[in-house]
């Protein structure tokens, strides 16, 4: 069953996910209305056939970027977009198949019971997924939890979640990072210093092989280095932030 909402939307950034953007979109479709794709440049042919997608279900909105920008800057490009609609949250999704569809309206729900929070997914692996990027991320889980003095973090790089807008929004036009690979774990972090509280709700996740479709951007060394330098800048931040943090700790558990 759809399920109808003027709050909460669904948001697929998409660069170059070939065929596969096209399962990612009717899967979420069957589950939640409205779902918007933000063609993040792609040269691979999908931005006609989504434009053409939308033009007979009025439950799917496409956005074309002229040229490739990066994951963080098309959330922030639907972000803008969904203010002006007057959408207050919105779920995001990956548009490679590994993001579990059928758990859209569990994370909306689970939003809507905690509008000021910040709903993470939880990733359930299953023996599709890499070893080394299973183990990398737990990398970045420890450093993310660190600098949000341990708030619950249960996974920083899942990009399955919903955001509040307006102060996801307001973290993204007040600093020029967030914008590529560095987007899901630097959210989390900088609304956890924004006083969001996540909440984490399980997913699984798939890693599709190339011949079933699966595409990955991800390059080891490049977004490595990417996340080495932001966690390197958001530990200084952190440490600005010492003080605050630890008071309002206090304050949770008195």
């Amino acid at each position: 069953m759809t399920i109808a909402s003027t709050t909460h939307l669904v948001l697929i950034p998409s660069y170059n996910t070939g065929e596969t953007v096209f399962s990612t979109v009717k899967a979420a479709r069957q589950f939640w209305e409205p779902v918007w794709v933000v063609v993040d440049g792609s040269t691979d042919g999908t931005a006609e056939k989504l434009s053409n997608m939308a033009k007979t279900d009025t439950g799917l909105k496409v956005f074309l970027l002229p040229q490739n920008q990066g994951k963080g800057a098309a959330v922030l490009h639907g972000l803008n977009e969904a203010t002006q609609a007057g959408y207050t949250h919105i779920l995001t999704m990956d548009a490679d198949g590994q993001h579990p569809a059928d758990k859209i309206p569990e994370f909306m729900a689970t939003s809507l019971a905690n509008p000021e929070s910040l709903i993470l997914g939880r990733p359930v692996f299953d023996a599709s997924a890499p070893s080394l990027r299973v183990n990398g991320r737990k990398v970045s889980n420890w450093w993310a939890n660190l600098e949000t003095l341990w708030q619950g973090i249960g996974d920083s790089l899942f990009g399955f979640r919903v955001y509040p807008v307006a102060p996801l929004r307001k973290v993204m036009k007040g600093q020029h990072w967030m914008r590529r690979f560095d987007f899901d774990p630097e959210a989390a972090v900088r609304l956890c210093w924004q006083g969001v509280k996540p909440v984490n709700v399980s997913a699984p996740v798939k890693y599709l092989l190339p011949e079933e479709g699966g595409v990955s951007h991800f390059n080891y060394l490049r977004d490595n280095v990417l996340l080495t330098w932001m966690h390197t800048r958001l530990f200084f931040g952190f440490l600005i932030r010492l003080p605050l943090l630890l008071a309002r700790k206090l304050l949770n558990l008195t």
